[in-house]
């Protein structure tokens, strides 16, 4: 299994994305967002958080406009599996690989905490593991995590069994409490907590650990 972890200028959580795959036994290749091509044999993308071109703009709207990320649009529109956390999740929705907006937070203050995330679907190799309804605490870190849809699509996502996992508690004014969703073919994920930054007990805990052995096992048993 090979998975390509993206750096854009002002990414600061690829490393930790990328030492998370490994763990779960993933070959991680490195790739800049000046990269016009990913590596042979990608099973995945990662699309890492940060602060992608200062955020600039609108948060990922100009990294979702680099070379490298035309390549990942291709790669997930021909079935590759793409997993974006905080600033790649911001970045799915500005490439329009995922659906709707993240939007600067209710309390307009940025909110760096652990908090409790409950798993909505088990309907996808990122979740498999947990199973629908189980909990995990991991933290989150941003300023811009407000995720926002038309009624109509927030109907959609739940009828279709496509928000990945919400918070325990309101946290940041997302509508009906989402802090992951998933494309409809259920190979891409966008969610704002860092699971990268709680997958091994020497930092706190491997809580997150799960979503990333769970996309291996999909691989593996593929």
């Amino acid at each position: 299994m090979r998975a390509a972890v993206v750096t854009f200028p002002g990414s600061n959580c690829d490393r930790d994305l990328a030492l998370a795959l490994d763990r779960s036994g993933f070959e991680v290749v490195r790739v800049w967002h000046k990269d016009t091509a990913l590596p042979a044999g990608i099973d995945l993308v990662g699309l890492p958080g940060g602060f992608s071109f200062g955020d600039y703009l609108r948060c990922g709207a100009i990294a979702a406009n680099s070379p490298i990320c035309r390549e990942v649009v291709r790669f997930a529109e021909g079935g590759g599996h793409v997993l974006g956390i905080c600033n790649g999740f911001q970045i799915l929705l500005e490439t329009g690989l995922l659906p709707g907006a993240l939007m600067r937070n209710s309390n307009l203050k940025f909110i760096c905490k652990t908090v409790t995330l409950r798993v909505e679907t088990a309907l996808s190799p990122f979740t498999t593991l947990l199973g629908e309804g189980a909990t995990l605490d991991i933290p989150v870190a941003h300023h811009d995590g407000n995720y926002q849809a038309s009624p109509e699509l927030i109907r959609d996502l739940d009828s279709e069994a496509r928000v990945a996992f919400r918070y325990g508690d309101p946290l940041n004014g997302s509508a009906g409490d989402i802090a992951g969703i998933l494309s409809q073919n259920r190979r891409v994920l966008g969610m704002m907590p860092h699971p990268e930054r709680a997958s091994e007990a020497a930092t706190g805990s491997s809580a997150g650990a799960a979503i990333f052995d769970g996309i291996a096992s999909a691989f593996a048993s593929a």
